[in-house]
């Protein structure tokens, strides 16, 4: 499973520490031709786009396979409680995301049953360039909007007759509450940040 979340973003990584590494000039020049240079200022650059990406794919991919999206949900509620003070409705956001964290696996096996579909009646997704690739994606668009159309009718449709209020009254199942690891964490992110400043300025 994490291997198939990294996985479509390795070419991703690969093709933009390419870019930095030809088309980056300064410092020392070890090869060039045409329009293509290798330079001491292009592999740094190409080394610290690669660490940089490779650390935000782990780490996010990481964070969503080991927790729950109503968790995610409600550490973004907690985070942005501050913003209470200027009225904004933080309790909305926070369930704007949870459901959008919940329906991105529903949406793509939605896709899946869609393409099959479409496949089933001669449609072929990966013959020809970008652009015949593109349009034979689009007649996938108009049903999967629908479906998520129609599955939000529903899903409002059932928290009102369950009796939601927004945050008035509500209640948590899971209460969050600081511990020492969590204070182990904010150490650890505070001093992450802090080296890759002072590299940055170095």
């Amino acid at each position: 499973m994490f291997w198939d979340g990294v996985k479509p973003l390795i070419g991703l990584i690969f093709f933009t520490s390419l870019l930095q590494l030809f088309f980056m000039t300064g410092g020392k020049t070890y090869w060039q031709w045409w329009i293509f240079t290798i330079s001491s200022y292009g592999l740094v650059n190409a080394a610290y786009t690669f660490i940089r990406f490779t650390l935000i794919i782990l780490i996010s991919t990481v964070m969503t396979v080991t927790t729950m999206p109503l968790e995610i949900a409600d550490a973004m509620e907690w985070l942005l409680k501050p913003l209470k003070i200027f009225k904004v409705p933080v309790d909305k956001i926070a369930l704007v995301i949870s459901i959008a964290l919940r329906f991105v696996p529903t949406l793509f096996d939605e896709t899946l049953k869609i393409m099959n579909a479409q496949r089933s009646r001669g449609a072929d997704f990966n013959d020809g360039g970008l652009v015949k690739r593109a349009k034979a994606i689009t007649p996938i668009l108009v049903p999967l909007f629908i479906h998520s159309l129609e599955t939000a009718i529903d899903l409002s449709t059932a928290m009102e007759s369950r009796g939601y209020r927004g945050s008035s009254g509500r209640t948590k199942y899971r209460v969050l509450n600081w511990s020492k690891y969590d204070l182990i964490s904010l150490f650890y992110f505070i001093a992450l940040v802090l080296l890759l400043l002072i590299f940055r300025n170095h």
